[in-house]
């Protein structure tokens, strides 16, 4: 039986930019045919064991013919796949989506159009220029530029396209901009009109360059400037100096790699988009349940006498929350506790205490396990007994100097941090590329699994691979474990909190821009 293929458009670059229902059919696809201009996070969305086969066109080569792509749909679809062809922008503008509908319609496959966020709208927008304004334009043509001249000259009439409408948009013209500025003008384009190329807009490479009919070709001589752009031509162009928003955001421009566990990157992903970054994710860290039968037992052991505890100390989220399910799991409750006093290592993890009706002790005003010392101080008696739940890989300080102090201190493993199996190839490109500006460590275990994550991905130097790329730290015990593995770590959390961490960056990142300027 035939599966099923889906269109899909990507959107202009910004992987939140595509629609949900997009998103929807990326999360159930057996099998993705995604193109270059499609945001590489997407693929991350898929399901485990889900084919990525890349079908991109570069300027100067094509990776396969668009023939090719289309038999390759039928083929996929004939052997029951669910597919996804994910084009960027919107698949009905100039994404040859007819072609391949038309061939799987012959064959009797069943498809479905997934409309996108087109970059002839999006693009602009991003760089401040609204293709339509009251008092600048009412109507806007959309226009291939993707053409050589005589191509172009049998495609458009130029005479009626030129002044049909008050915005012209032409895709893909960065190389023709000479002759597509001189044809506006020939056909009665003033040659003081606006025009503005907007560069891979809406990602972290995005950038604007702005002038006229007249001189637009020599600005894009001088400037280098490479395509992928959309090219923009009338009026609205000047509502940028006062519309721009997107590169008045701190983090703008910048691509910053977050290496947290998945189920914990959101907030991290999502306070980066709101501050104007490029969030790419790659989770090198995961973390599970306990795997080992000794493990299990002795964190059964330290649940079955809770009364027992004067105090529980939790040092991080996943600790409390791997201590409910453990609870759960045995069937005990946490009324047992009733006793002992419940402190927490940072606001994070009295948050998620507090959302299971528990309210810690204190917060220590260092988000580590000094801090808890120090915050506690005389409150710790010789002799009390501590439950100290937390992750296999934890520093063995907080158990070591609670025990110098005379403390009876069980230490319970409730849960592992094992390495994540996911592999990204596309990341060790943008790394080579030097098109990460900035690496996110959350822990020392995302340092060390990161490079070893590169080990597993062929990279036989990973510490040089890095070298270039600045890291961005949450805390000194982070930013000491990365510089012991050699890398460069320019900014350190002033507290130990994604927010801390996130303040830092920015203040980094302007101090920084000041300092270029």
């Amino acid at each position: 039986m035939a599966g099923k293929v889906y269109l899909v458009g990507a959107g202009p670059g910004h992987a939140k930019l595509i629609t949900v229902k997009g998103l929807e059919c990326l999360q159930k696809a057996d099998v993705v045919v995604y193109d270059r201009l499609a945001a590489p996070q997407l693929l991350g969305a898929v399901k485990p064991g889900t084919r990525k086969i890349y079908v991109g066109k570069l300027p100067d080569r094509h990776t396969m013919k668009q023939e090719d792509i289309n038999r390759l749909l039928v083929d996929l679809a004939m052997e029951g796949s669910t597919v996804v062809r994910l084009k960027g922008g919107d698949p009905v503008i100039f994404g040859r989506v007819g072609e391949e509908a038309a061939l799987l319609k012959k064959h009797g496959i069943p498809y479905e159009i997934v409309p996108g966020v087109t970059a002839a709208t999006a693009v602009p927008a991003y760089a401040g220029i609204p293709v339509t304004h009251r008092e600048a334009a009412s109507s806007v043509s959309i226009i291939t530029g993707h053409e050589s001249p005589d191509k172009l000259d049998l495609m458009i009439d130029w005479e009626k396209v030129t002044n049909a409408t008050g915005t012209l948009v032409f895709m893909m013209g960065v190389s023709k901009i000479g002759y597509i500025a001189n044809q506006l003008m020939r056909y009665g384009r003033a040659a003081d009109t606006p025009v503005a190329l907007v560069r891979w807009g809406t990602r972290a490479e995005q950038e604007t360059l702005a002038g006229t009919l007249a001189d637009i070709e020599q600005r894009v001589i001088a400037a280098d400037f490479k395509p992928p752009a959309v090219i923009v031509v009338g009026d609205v162009v000047l509502q940028r100096e006062l519309l721009k928003w997107a590169e008045d955001l701190p983090l703008f421009g910048k691509r910053i790699l977050v290496t947290r566990a998945r189920s914990q990157a959101a907030e991290l992903v999502n306070r980066i988009d709101e501050l104007g970054g490029e969030a790419y994710e790659f989770p090198v860290i995961e973390t599970v349940y306990p795997q080992d039968p000794d493990m299990i037992f002795r964190v059964q052991k330290a649940l079955s006498r809770l009364d027992s505890y004067d105090w529980v100390l939790f040092t991080s989220v996943n600790g409390v929350e791997y201590f409910y399910r453990h609870l759960a799991e045995q069937g005990r409750d946490i009324r047992s506790l009733a006793q002992a006093k419940i402190a927490a290592v940072g606001p994070a993890t009295a948050d998620a205490l507090k959302e299971r009706g528990i309210l810690p002790v204190e917060l220590p005003g260092r988000f580590q396990a000094e801090g808890l010392i120090e915050t506690l101080g005389s409150r710790l008696i010789p002799g009390q007994k501590v439950l100290l739940p937390r992750g296999n890989l934890a520093r063995t300080w907080l158990p070591e100097k609670l025990a110098e102090m005379g403390l009876d201190v069980t230490a319970v493993d409730t849960y592992q941090t094992v390495i994540s199996q996911d592999q990204d190839h596309e990341l060790i490109k943008l790394l080579e590329e030097q098109a990460i500006d900035m690496i996110t460590f959350t822990s020392s275990s995302t340092v060390t699994h990161l490079i070893e994550k590169l080990k597993r991905m062929g990279v036989e130097d990973p510490v040089r691979l890095l070298g270039s790329t600045e890291a961005a730290c949450i805390g000194e015990i982070t930013a000491k474990t990365a510089r012991e593995a050699g890398l460069r770590v320019s900014v350190e959390a002033g507290q130990a909190t994604v927010d801390g961490l996130l303040d830092s960056l920015c203040e980094y990142m302007k101090n920084g821009r000041q300092h270029m300027k």
